[in-house]
Order: C-alpha cells, then sequence, then structure tokens
C-alpha cells in the first residue's frame, strides 16, 4: 500500500486503539486553565445542540420515529463542535482510562482530568442556559419550545434510577465509540460522518448523557413555574446518569478495547 492510498483510508481499529491511549496521555497533561476554557466550551458546544435538538422536534407532525431521527442529527451538531472545533467533554474523556490501563497516566491525573471537564462542562451548560432565556428560544412557536423544553425536564426529573443509570451506560457507549469512530478518519467529513450515527442513536433511543441534562434540567427547571420538577429529582437524575456514563464509556468501550489491542504490550 503507498502512502497516498494509506492517508486516504481509515486507521485500523489497533491503530485506533494506540491514537487513543496517546491522546489519553495528552489530555491528561493539559494545564488547569487550558483544560477548563476547553471544558467550558464543550460544555456550550453540548448545549447548544440540546437546543438545537429541542426546537426540531416540537410541534413535529412526522410521526415518533421521523422526528426522534431528525431530533438526533440535530443534536449531533454538539459533539461535532467538541471534536472539530477542539473542546473537553467529559463522557469523550472516559477513554482516558485506556492510557490509564496502560500506565502510561497515573490515577490522580486521570481524576483531575474528569474533575475539571466535568465542573467546566457545568459552567458552559448553565452559562448557556442563561443566554438561551435572556434571547428567548422558549418564545420561538408561540412559545411551543419552552412547552417542549419543560416537558424533555420533567420527564427527565422523573426517570426512575435504574433506567437513568442504564440509560446513561448506553448513551456513553455510543458517545464514546463515537469518538473512537472519528479518530479513524483523517478528513473534517470522515469525523463528521463518523459521529453522525452513533450520536444520532442514542439521542433516538431517549439515552441520557449527563453533560446534556446539565442543560435541559436547569433550562427547564427556569421555565418551570407549576413547580413540577424538584431539585431533588434533577439531581438524582444527574447522579445516576453521571455514574452510567462512566461505566459505559470507561468499562464497555476503553476497557474492551484496551483488552483486545493493548494489554499485551503492558505484559510486555
Amino acid at each position: 500500500m503507498n502512502s497516498e492510498q494509506h492517508l486516504n483510508d481509515a486507521y485500523s481499529p489497533r491503530e485506533i486503539a494506540r491514537k487513543v491511549e496517546g491522546m489519553g496521555v495528552a489530555k491528561a497533561h493539559l494545564n488547569t486553565i487550558t483544560l477548563l476554557i476547553l471544558a467550558i466550551l464543550a460544555g456550550a458546544f453540548i448545549s447548544l445542540g440540546a437546543i438545537f435538538f429541542t426546537v426540531v422536534v416540537t410541534d413535529s407532525s412526522l410521526g415518533f420515529g421521523i422526528t426522534r431521527l431528525l431530533g438526533g442529527l440535530s443534536f449531533s451538531l454538539g459533539l461535532i463542535l467538541v471534536v472539530i472545533g477542539g473542546a473537553e467533554l467529559f463522557t469523550g474523556n472516559n477513554l482516558l482510562a485506556m492510557a490509564w490501563a496502560s500506565k502510561l497516566i497515573s490515577t490522580r491525573s486521570i481524576i483531575r482530568n474528569w474533575v475539571l471537564s466535568y465542573v467546566g462542562n457545568v459552567i458552559g451548560c448553565v452559562g448557556t442556559v442563561f443566554l438561551v432565556v435572556w434571547a428567548d428560544v422558549a418564545g420561538l412557536g408561540g412559545g411551543s419550545v419552552g412547552e417542549t423544553a419543560s416537558q424533555i425536564a420533567v420527564s427527565k426529573a422523573n426517570l426512575p434510577l435504574i433506567e437513568a443509570f442504564t440509560r446513561g451506560i448506553l448513551c456513553n457507549v455510543l458517545v464514546c465509540l463515537a469518538v473512537w469512530l472519528e479518530m479513524g478518519g483523517h478528513s473534517v467529513t470522515d469525523k463528521v460522518l463518523a459521529i453522525i450515527f452513533p450520536i444520532t442513536a442514542f439521542v433516538a433511543l431517549g439515552f441520557e448523557h449527563s453533560i446534556a441534562n446539565w442543560f435541559f434540567l436547569p433550562y427547564g427547571m427556569m421555565l418551570d413555574s407549576q413547580g413540577a420538577i424538584s431539585f431533588a429529582g434533577a439531581g438524582m437524575n444527574l447522579l445516576a446518569v453521571t455514574a452510567g456514563n462512566m461505566v459505559g464509556g470507561t468499562l464497555l468501550v476503553a476497557a474492551v478495547y484496551w483488552v483486545a489491542y493493548l494489554r499485551r504490550r503492558v505484559k510486555d
């Protein structure tokens, strides 16, 4: 295979595993200010995808499946901005577990990255909530967008814990697979196409993303004049979904691929 042909081909899964491992080392050593700024951006980017989703599914008469499909496509904007624009997303950063398993980064480093990226993501989400409220996006469609946003938040806050946890697991399996697949591409087009299908799938299937919920829940609560959303319900959702996201990303994606492709190098 000549070099030009190689540049046009996707990286093999084994090559992707090494790239993800190297990415984990680089992310673990980001300085605090850079990590926080990029994490805030990621929270804002995911929030933009979330409000885009909300507008697209509002008052749709296309039927449940097609509406969810279009909503998922719209939400894909968030991860596309994170990956192509460059940002630090907590759920995607669960893949750092591969570098940790290879003993290339310390436990302290991986916890630091996860805590700072999560905190930054939350700041970005909440900041975007205020901007969206001040812009009165809820007033679009004669107020129907606000009604949709409120309904989304109510359903999340009332989701049973086991469902929230399990949907969190399944969500981050697909999110981390989206990150995995985009790292197999060379061009922006490759990466965008790799992201769209897994993200569309998790949204259409109703899975739960902790960072997106840091937009959906606070936004719904700010629009809630009836007291339909409790702080306890919102808090339990965020805890259960965050835990599920971590299980899905670290154990069902990072750990599986590490065992498949990288464990021998550590033994050697």
